[in-house]
């Protein structure tokens, strides 16, 4: 026995809960190449924000203390091709349909052969609305919602471990502008060093903590309790 923290959890109060995680399941395995993930990352705030990293001995970094809020916040729209291994997005001011659906166009546009893609996200009512449902059905784009309180199930919430680690963290970052272009600076390296040692082990312990929180298996049903 060992003294340890008490941990909660949300259950997803859908009727059709196991459904739509066989669905992303199912699209996962048979659709490999054809596989996309979309989500909000934020709010991104401008702060100094703690972090770790080289530093002489008995000098560590100091970052200003700051409780003034004056530059608003950020949403990271985040775009994962799950064939390519490909991360791409933009900040914007808020969520909203409007963002959504510019994002929707920029995966489309990845597989511009017209045949049909699957998006998986979660059931924010800005993703649902008609005028996004009528745009995806006309363009063969298959939205596949996770259940409610279940957004672990999306592939690309493991992706926003690493960067939020490489980019946000131990940073004191001066306004927006230099946010964006360091989400920008990583997203480039990471698109270009996908297998790095660095980033596969910051996506493993990002794997790990939902699985560790939720007690479920990625994608898939909850893990048999130990007796």
């Amino acid at each position: 026995m060992t003294f340890q923290r008490t941990k909660t959890w949300k259950e997803s109060p859908e009727p059709d809960r196991e459904a739509k995680l066989d669905r992303i399941e199912e699209v996962l395995n048979r659709f490999p190449g054809r596989d996309f993930a979309f989500d909000e990352f934020g709010p991104l705030g401008i702060r100094s924000t703690a972090g770790s990293g080289w530093a002489e001995q008995g000098r560590p970094e100091r970052h200003p203390a700051t409780y003034h809020r004056a530059h608003g916040v950020r949403y990271f729209h985040g775009c994962y091709s799950i064939g390519d291994d490909t991360l791409w997005g933009v900040n914007r001011r808020r969520k909203g349909a409007a963002n959504t659906l510019a994002a929707l166009k920029s995966i489309r546009a990845a597989r511009p052969d017209g045949a049909p893609i699957y998006v998986i996200m979660d059931n924010l009512s800005a993703h649902k609305r008609a005028d996004i449902r009528c745009w995806a059905k006309k363009n063969k784009v298959e939205l596949c919602f996770t259940p409610t309180y279940v957004s672990w199930a999306n592939p690309i919430e493991a992706h926003f471990g690493p960067l939020r680690q490489f980019s946000i963290a131990n940073s004191n970052h001066p306004n927006h502008t230099v946010q964006t272009r360091a989400l920008h600076a990583y997203l480039r390296w990471r698109n270009a060093n996908a297998r790095h040692r660095d980033v596969l082990a910051a996506e493993r312990r990002e794997r790990a903590r939902f699985r560790r929180e939720k007690g479920i298996r990625w994608g898939g049903r909850r893990l048999a309790q130990p007796a």
